[in-house]
């Protein structure tokens, strides 16, 4: 219960504090931005089962493999996509840490 309930805060609450507190002229559209890099997890779908709780994503699925985690990284340079980078991060690291409670 408390892995669950951590890992939705750092996906739902966390970018929401993010959104406000760094870009609050704009935090609706950043927070959108946050919630939509969980597409990422369209590559569980392929996955058989599609949920295992006690698998850890990062390195599993492809949209959380290294070559992906490095394009995320590359989204931070050019200013048009940082936000969309650091979303994407943000989603990585929420996942990095649930693998650490597993």
């Amino acid at each position: 219960m408390f892995r669950t309930l951590v890992h939705y805060g750092f996906h739902f609450l966390i970018p929401l504090g993010i959104a406000l507190i760094l870009f609050p002229k704009q935090w609706k559209k950043v927070y959108l931005i946050f919630l939509g890099a969980m597409l990422i997890d369209l590559d569980h779908l392929i996955a058989n089962p599609i949920f295992d709780p006690n698998r850890c994503s990062i390195g599993f699925h492809f949209l959380h493999s290294l070559p992906a985690i490095t394009l995320y990284f590359l989204t931070l340079i050019p200013k048009k996509t940082r936000i969309i980078g650091m979303a994407l991060l943000w989603h990585i690291l929420t996942d990095s840490i649930d693998c650490l409670m597993i």
